[in-house]
């Protein structure tokens, strides 16, 4: 028997710090199922599945890769561990709740073939996304960090411990949005069910300049996210060939003229697909619209968009995250000066944002950066980049860096999605601390935020605005 706490019983305040108080735990009986899985799932990008970057926790998601636990060395001890994690599974946005509904009345109203899944679409499937769901938390959401919870408590006991969130050596910070604030409290939901805890109060930090930057950012908003040059490369693709390609099929599929079939209505039928199976586990009617070949070009689409929009593709997307990467090490900085002196005062710090909070703070670091960037052109050449979305950011994707005390000195691992990754240009798997501030010594020396961020007056036409 695996046990979940309830999501009854939690009151949160308006305040920046709010306080939340678990009055009951209550256990829940789960019962292991084993969905249908799309032949497709692998290619959805950020509305992927954590599962798919996992598969071992289709079988048991509480299970722990163990021999990924080994210290970095003989007489090493974690000190510190800073987790940074997306939020868990979502609802569409209310912009795209609009695209399935255009798509629904289309298909239901004009596409026609003798296919059994079509006849499903028409007669049994019905438009259950509401415009008011607007990308909040589902409860495969919560369960997600409640899981993740677990399992980075089971990875790192003597930290992530309910002595240590007793005498609040656990710091929780989260994005303002409900998704990321729910998240949090799932995450401690898993904590204190796992510990049996009851009637706990804790607080979480509400703090959108960690965790949301890139609404702080004046230059990204100007230069990029206002910007309609800024993902040119995103709108050539869609009149690619291999795009061309992927409209026709559906609209083949759907026997619908091909002028109906929009690139829009291509993508809203492809995240539909992969809603329906994130957050209801089912192999959904619409996943037939698609095969392989289909998805992975559209996967491609989306990775264009993340890194135009959020990688390597502009040098502001990596430098609005300089905050968050000076908070991380000034969390490393001051448990390795504690150490020295026998106790560090913070143990954990959990910080909860988007795919938009992580992707930048990777590619500040040098994280999946190809040789040739990607274009609308070089599709083909791309089959092998290392920018994979699907593969980098799933739902509750989480960066986790573990400061060790060893013989030899501290040394930092760094994790994605629970598995130990080098940094880049570094080459032994657990470094010195030094070394990576070594190799991070000009971003630690400068990437200030105001500068980078910091709009020149003859051009922020909008800044009053902002």
């Amino acid at each position: 028997m695996r046990r979940l706490v309830s999501n009854r019983g939690f009151v949160l305040t308006a305040f920046s710090f709010a306080l939340v108080r678990v009055s009951y735990c209550s256990a829940e009986n789960i019962q292991v199922v084993y969905p249908k899985i799309p032949a497709i799932a692998e290619y959805f990008g950020t509305k992927g599945r954590y599962e798919e970057v996992n598969p071992h926790l289709i079988d048991d998601v509480l299970a722990v890769n163990k021999t990924l636990l080994k210290p970095p060395s003989v007489g090493c001890s974690p000190i510190h561990l800073t987790a940074i994690i997306r939020h868990g599974t979502r609802y569409p946005t209310t912009k795209n709740v609009k695209k399935i509904r255009r798509l629904y009345d289309l298909v239901t109203n004009e596409a026609m073939n003798n296919k059994k899944w079509l006849h499903e679409i028409k007669t049994q499937w019905r438009m259950w996304y509401t415009e008011d769901m607007d990308g909040q938390i589902v409860e495969k959401g919560r369960d997600d960090h409640r899981h993740l919870a677990v399992r980075l408590a089971t990875s790192f006991p003597s930290l992530i411990s309910e002595e240590n969130l007793q005498r609040n050596r656990i710091k929780f910070i989260t994005s303002s949005k409900h998704r990321c604030v729910d998240s949090v409290i799932a995450f401690k939901e898993g904590l204190l069910n796992l510990w049996g805890c009851k009637d706990v109060e804790f607080t979480h930090e509400v703090n959108d300049m960690l965790m949301r930057f890139f609404d702080k950012c004046r230059r990204f908003i100007e230069d990029v996210e206002n910007n309609k040059t800024a993902l040119k490369e995103v709108d050539l693709f869609e009149t690619t060939a291999e795009m061309k390609r992927v409209q026709i099929k559906m609209a083949d599929r759907l026997q619908l003229p091909y002028s109906q079939v929009t690139p829009d209505l291509v993508e809203a039928a492809f995240y539909l697909c992969s809603y329906e199976f994130a957050i209801k586990n089912v192999s959904s009617p619409w996943c037939n619209l698609f095969d392989e070949m289909d998805a992975k070009v559209l996967e491609y689409a989306n990775d264009l968009k993340q890194y135009w929009k959020r990688g390597h593709g502009h040098d502001i997307n990596r430098k609005s995250s300089c905050t968050l990467f000076h908070d991380v090490f000034s969390r490393l900085d001051r448990a390795a000066n504690e150490i020295r002196f026998g106790h560090v005062t913070e143990a954990v710090a959990v910080q909860v944002g988007h795919a938009e909070t992580i992707l930048p703070l990777l590619s500040l670091m040098g994280f999946f950066k190809d040789e040739t960037p990607l274009t609308s052109e070089n599709y083909a050449e791309q089959q092998n980049r290392s920018f994979r979305t699907s593969r980098i950011v799933p739902y509750a994707a989480n960066l986790v860096f573990v400061l060790y005390d060893c013989k030899e000195g501290l040394r930092l691992q760094f994790r994605l999605n629970e598995k130990p990754l080098t940094f880049p240009n570094i080459s032994h798997p657990v470094p010195l601390y030094e070394t990576v501030r070594e190799r991070y010594k000009d971003l630690l020396e400068g990437c200030n935020f105001d500068e980078e961020c910091e709009v020149p007056r003859s051009s922020c036409s909008k800044c009053s605005e902002l």
